[in-house]
C-alpha cells in the first residue's frame, strides 16, 4: 500500500501515478480500494421484494464499498433456471439497480439440458444444494444430476458453486434434537440448532465434491464453509489438485455460537455460527489461502419470519449487504490483516470467481474505476440507519465496528457519499443526492485470461504466490 494517484478517464483506470500529478483530488489519510465485489447476494426480485430487491440491495452495497454483485438464484420467484427467469431478473435489474450486476443460474434436478442455454443468455456460472434449499421451487440435486451437470460446466468452463451439506448426516442429527425436544419440536435454545447441522456434514459433503470435481474437471466452489472439518476437506481437495475452491462468510469470521442469546433467530443460518475453534481455523485458512474469498451470502427476510419462532421455526440467513469491509477489518484485526488481503478477498477473487476479473475487483489500468474510500479507524455502532437493505434484522445491529466507507465510486462516477464526514466536499454530497436507482450495468460472461486452461480454478494472482 503506497500514495499514488490513479488516473480516470471515462469510466476505466487510465494509468497509476505518483502522488501529486495536477489536477488531482487529495482523499487524504483515506484508503483507496478496489470496488469490492460480492458474488454471494439473494436479491429476491422479481417475487420475495417484500424481503429486498435491486434499489435497496444496491444502495446498501454501494454504502460498504460493493460496486458489482453477482445475484443468487433463489430466493426470487421465479428461481432462475430457465431462460424467462433469467431475463425477468436481468429486466428487474436493469431498472433498480445502482451497481453493476451478473446472475447465477440455478442447478436444479430437471434443468441439465437447460445449462448451456441459460450460459449462452448471461449466466455467470451455476448454484446448486446437496440439502433442501428452504424453498420447494429450488430442490436438491443427488450425485447423479451433479455428474451429469459438471460435466457440460467443465466444457463451458464455468463454475458451480454448492452449499455443501450432507442431508443423510443432517437428517439424522436434526431427529435426535427434535426426539429429544419432545412435543414442541422447536426450541429457543442455539445449541440445539447448532447440534442439528453438524460439521460432519459438511466435511462430508464437501469430500464428495472433490470426488466429482477431479472426475469431471468442472470448477466446483463452495459457499460459506463454516468450520474446521470443512477447511480440513477443502485443505484436502487442493492438496490433491481437485479443481476446487471455497468462500466464507463474515459472519462466521465476526460471531461464535457464544454469541447468540435465547431466541435470536437474527444469527440463524446454514450451516451455522460456530464456535470458537472453528472461526479460528477459518481465519487460518483465509491467511494460507486454503479459502479463498469472503462473500456475504446476504439473505435478509421481514421479522415476522424471523422473531418468536424458535430455531427451527424461525427462517434462515444473515443480512449484512455494505457491513462485510468493516466487519472483516474489524474482526480480522487480532489477525494481523492488512489492506491488501481485504482487497483480495472481498474484490480481486469474487470477481475472478465471476470471471469478471478482468474489470472488476483491481485497481490497475483498463480496469473499471470501481473505487472505495475507506477509513481504517473510523468507529460505528450499528443502527437502523447503517443498515440500507429492506428487511432490517440482522445480527449486527448493535455492533461496534472498526472502519468505514466514506465514498464509493462505479465506473469514474461518484455513487455514495458518508454526509457525515466532515472531509467530504460539499459538491460530492450533492452529487449524489436525491439518487432513485437504476444505471447498473450487466456483467455478461467476457472471455478472460482469468479462465485459460489448467488456470482455471486458481483464483490468487501473481502477487499472491
Amino acid at each position: 500500500m503506497r500514495p499514488a494517484t490513479l488516473v480516470i478517464e471515462d469510466d476505466r483506470i487510465a494509468s497509476i501515478e505518483s502522488f501529486g500529478a495536477d489536477e488531482s483530488i487529495d482523499v487524504g489519510d483515506l484508503v483507496v480500494l478496489p470496488g469490492l465485489t460480492d458474488t454471494h447476494v439473494h436479491v429476491n426480485e422479481p417475487g420475495r421484494t417484500e424481503w429486498e430487491g435491486f434499489e435497496t440491495a444496491s444502495r446498501a452495497a454501494l454504502s460498504g464499498g460493493v460496486t458489482a454483485l453477482v445475484d443468487m438464484p433463489l430466493n426470487s420467484d421465479p428461481v432462475t433456471t430457465t431462460l424467462e427467469a433469467l431475463e425477468a431478473k436481468r429486466a428487474a435489474a436493469a431498472a433498480r439497480c445502482s451497481v453493476d450486476y451478473g446472475f447465477w443460474g440455478g442447478l436444479v434436478p430437471g434443468a441439465v439440458a437447460r445449462l448451456a442455454s441459460l450460459r449462452e443468455a448471461g449466466a455467470l456460472g451455476f448454484k446448486a444444494f446437496t440439502i433442501e434449499s428452504g424453498i420447494a421451487e429450488f430442490p436438491p440435486v443427488d450425485r447423479s444430476t451433479l455428474r451429469r451437470a459438471m460435466s457440460i460446466l467443465a466444457d463451458l468452463d464455468v463454475p458451480l458453486l454448492v452449499h455443501a451439506e450432507a442431508a443423510d448426516v443432517v437428517a439424522r442429527a436434526t431427529d435426535a434434537v427434535r426426539a429429544r425436544l419432545g412435543v414442541s419440536g422447536d426450541t429457543d435454545v442455539y445449541a440445539d440448532w447448532l447440534a442439528s447441522r453438524p460439521a460432519a456434514a459438511e466435511a462430508e459433503a464437501i469430500a464428495g465434491l472433490t470426488e466429482l470435481a477431479s472426475s469431471t474437471g468442472c470448477h466446483v466452489h463452495v459457499v460459506h464453509v463454516s468450520s474446521a472439518a470443512g477447511v480440513d476437506r477443502v485443505r484436502a481437495a487442493k492438496e490433491c489438485g481437485a479443481p476446487l475452491t471455497a468462500e466464507t462468510c463474515p459472519h462466521y469470521l465476526f460471531f461464535r455460537a457464544d454469541d447468540v442469546s435465547a431466541g435470536d433467530a437474527a444469527f440463524k443460518c446454514a450451516p451455522p455460527i460456530r464456535g470458537d475453534a472453528d472461526r479460528a481455523a477459518l481465519w487460518g485458512a483465509l491467511r494460507d489461502e486454503t479459502i479463498d474469498l469472503v462473500a456475504t451470502d446476504h439473505s435478509p427476510v421481514p421479522e415476522r419470519l424471523k422473531a418468536g419462532r424458535g430455531f427451527f421455526g424461525a427462517w434462515g440467513g444473515i443480512a449484512s449487504l455494505g457491513l462485510a469491509l468493516s466487519a472483516v477489518w474489524t474482526a480480522g484485526r487480532s489477525h494481523d490483516v492488512e489492506m491488501e488481503q481485504l482487497a483480495r478477498w472481498l474484490g480481486e477473487r469474487p470477481a475472478r470467481l465471476a470471471g469478471i476479473g478482468d474489470r472488476k475487483g483491481t485497481l490497475r489500468r483498463g480496469a473499471d474505476a470501481d473505487l472505495a474510500l475507506f477509513d481504517p479507524d473510523a468507529e460505528v455502532v450499528v443502527g437502523p440507519e447503517h443498515l440500507r437493505f429492506r428487511a432490517k434484522v440482522s445480527p449486527y445491529r448493535g455492533v461496534r465496528l472498526r472502519g468505514a466507507v466514506r465514498a464509493t465510486f462505479r465506473r469514474g462516477r461518484l455513487a455514495y457519499v458518508d454526509p457525515d464526514d466532515a472531509r467530504i466536499p460539499e459538491a460530492w454530497i450533492e452529487a449524489t443526492a436525491g439518487s432513485d436507482g437504476g444505471s447498473g450495468m450487466w456483467l455478461r460472461p467476457s472471455a478472460s485470461a482469468d479462465r485459460d486452461g489448467e488456470e482455471r480454478p486458481d483464483l490468487g494472482t501473481e502477487s499472491d504466490r
